[in-house]
């Protein structure tokens, strides 16, 4: 679809902010540094943080207020005070960045519409945590989309789309610094298209007439994070990677000697290719390098250097870990620290 927005000036274009978290900041920076008219800054109400829950102002608000940025809180986007403040700001364009679901009444204000920037290739991956799914999944691609807002969550025409690869090193901080870079350069390109009226715009349902599987990407919780050692090997290393640092992947440690049972958190790994699983299960070595039949999440370790976990189908070793209470360390200084006994086990 074919945008009827007529040619404007850079500094005539109106344009209001909504964000919150640091992945936004990027975006609004971009938008301030490069002199367009960002005329107020909607974002999150403070909210309680730290030891003494002492209000914390959002990323975007700390940035807007550092650049002298008009903003605004509602607790209601629906509150008519709000959106008779909204109305007021004679605002052209909305752009929306990592913020909350909108109501028709405030994205449909603008004249030249409401464009919301999205972390993965929609209409993949629509949702609240798509970088995470991506990884979780074992994508070998993602990106950036640009599009315009509708009545359904993620579903509106598509403006822009970019690309970018996966990687076995790659984590959810180390894509999700990368899309915020990317998805920046996106939404300049994005107004810049608005600004000069050349936005061609697509709907999602185009993008998918051939019935592809869409994949969904909701909200990530806790209980969703426990990882299942009965799985294969590269599906829990994506796991864990998909989830590190946050909201990371957790297992308990059962320790039989003890009765102890521990939560910990795994934050790195790595694919290990020590042992066969299927020699494992028939009998292989354990820490005494006595013979013996595993179950899955039966650990394998010099307690020095290494610790390694049987999966499905082989041994995932890991390699960044913290256990409850304690801080995160790498496997050797947790080894050093914390010896592991025969019989101890993931689950």
């Amino acid at each position: 679809m074919m945008s009827k927005f007529a040619i404007m000036k850079k500094e005539d274009l109106r344009i209001l902010f909504m964000g919150t978290p640091e992945f936004a900041v990027k975006s609004l920076k971009a938008l301030v540094e490069n002199n367009y008219n960002v005329v107020a800054v909607i974002t999150m109400p403070d909210k309680p943080a730290g030891r003494g829950y002492k209000l914390q102002a959002s990323p975007v608000k700390q940035y807007a207020i550092e650049k002298g940025l008009t903003v605004l809180q509602p607790e209601n986007l629906k509150d008519e005070s709000f959106l008779v403040q909204l109305k007021e700001l004679r605002i052209d364009l909305q752009v929306v960045v990592a913020f909350r679901m909108l109501p028709e009444v405030v994205w449909s204000m603008p004249s030249k519409g409401t464009f919301n920037l999205h972390s993965s290739i929609l209409p993949q991956y629509r949702g609240a945590a798509p970088i995470n799914w991506a990884i979780i999944n074992g994508e070998k691609e993602t990106g950036v989309t640009t599009f315009f807002l509708s009545h359904e969550i993620d579903t509106g025409d598509i403006i822009f789309r970019e690309k970018t690869t996966i990687t076995n090193s790659d984590n959810a901080e180390t894509l999700h610094d990368r899309l915020m870079v990317m998805g920046a350069q996106l939404v300049l390109k994005t107004v810049n298209a608005v600004i000069e009226g050349s936005v061609t715009s697509i709907p999602q349902d185009e993008l998918y007439a051939n019935k592809i599987e869409l994949k969904p990407a909701p909200k990530i919780f806790k209980d969703d994070c426990r990882v299942n050692w009965n799985k294969d090997t590269e599906v829990i290393f994506n796991f864990i990677r998909g989830l590190s640092p946050y909201p990371a992947a957790w297992t308990e440690l059962h320790r039989p000697e003890t009765d102890e049972v521990l939560r910990v958190k795994l934050f790195a790994s790595m694919l290990s290719e020590e042992v066969d699983s299927e020699d494992l299960k028939n009998g292989a070595t354990t820490q005494d390098n006595e013979a013996t039949t595993l179950e899955n999440g039966s650990i394998t370790t010099d307690n020095k250097s290494y610790l390694n976990v049987l999966t499905a189908n082989g041994f995932l070793a890991i390699t960044d870990l913290q256990l409850s209470g304690k801080k995160r360390m790498n496997v050797i200084d947790f080894l050093n620290g914390y010896k592991l006994r025969e019989g101890d086990y993931f689950e």
